[in-house]
């Protein structure tokens, strides 16, 4: 792999060349100065950010780190970087589970008495509760504990969160049915990030302006579509309509 073309690793045509390195073979502050950057999306580990991390804040490059689970000591360095970069961390960077999250907080507030369960499917050789459903009991203040887990097969990831109603139920589900949607995710967060200031930002952030966005478009419908009508006003209305056929008559 070292040194070859990201095209040519990937086994697609492209006129980026895009070299593949190891952090054995350049050091960070040398990669930036041969090719330079904006930003830096991080896929790898925990350990990731102790090869870019200082370089990045220093040239304030944006930082996108989409790292299942981070431990506080890491989490609060990220917060260090951000005095001086734009950064996110998101455990789950697909933009689905993360409007998911969002619709289910909302539903919380409306129904808060709803009953609430939580599940989660990944492939059979992942050990532990994901990072994704950690962070969704956290939102809805479940028991991480409490959280269903299916292990089988090559699943990349299904979250599902179940409502419980007298008589009924509301179920909310996310799957990622191909890895590129996490590299969607990464491109989403970069767009928007570019419109914030500096500072340590989550996914939940960036899409809920969505959601309120959409819900003064969706008030602003419902004040300006036709104006209520009164029942006597009905009734005049109808009055008139048989008077006219009459007259026809």
């Amino acid at each position: 792999m070292e040194h070859r073309s990201v095209p040519e690793f990937l086994g697609i045509d492209s006129d980026e060349e895009g070299e593949i390195h190891w952090i054995g073979d350049i050091d960070c502050e040398s990669l930036l100065a041969s090719s330079p950057v904006d930003a830096i999306i991080d896929f790898s580990s925990e350990d990731g950010m102790d090869y870019y991390g200082e370089a990045a804040a220093e040239h304030g490059l944006t930082i996108v780190s989409a790292i299942s689970q981070l431990p506080p000591a890491r989490i609060a360095k990220m917060h260090e970087y951000a005095k001086t970069s734009r950064v996110l961390w998101s455990p789950n960077i697909t933009l689905g589970i993360n409007f998911m999250i969002v619709a289910a907080k909302t539903l919380q507030k409306i129904a808060p008495h709803a009953d609430i369960s939580i599940l989660e499917e990944h492939f059979k050789a992942k050990p532990e509760i994901s990072g994704t459903a950690k962070k969704i009991s956290e939102a809805l203040n479940v028991d991480p504990a409490e959280v269903k887990v299916i292990r089988a097969g090559g699943i990349i990831g299904v979250h599902e969160i179940l409502f419980g109603f007298p008589f009924q139920t509301v179920r909310l589900k996310h799957e990622s049915i191909a890895r590129e949607a996490f590299g969607n995710g990464a491109k989403f967060a970069l767009l928007e990030l570019q419109k914030r200031e500096i500072g340590f930002y989550n996914m939940e952030e960036l899409v809920g302006s969505y959601f309120v966005n959409a819900n003064v478009q969706y008030t602003n419908g419902t004040t300006t579509v036709a104006p209520r009508i009164k029942i006597r006003d009905r009734v005049k209305a109808l009055k008139i309509s048989i008077n006219n056929k009459k007259r026809k008559k």
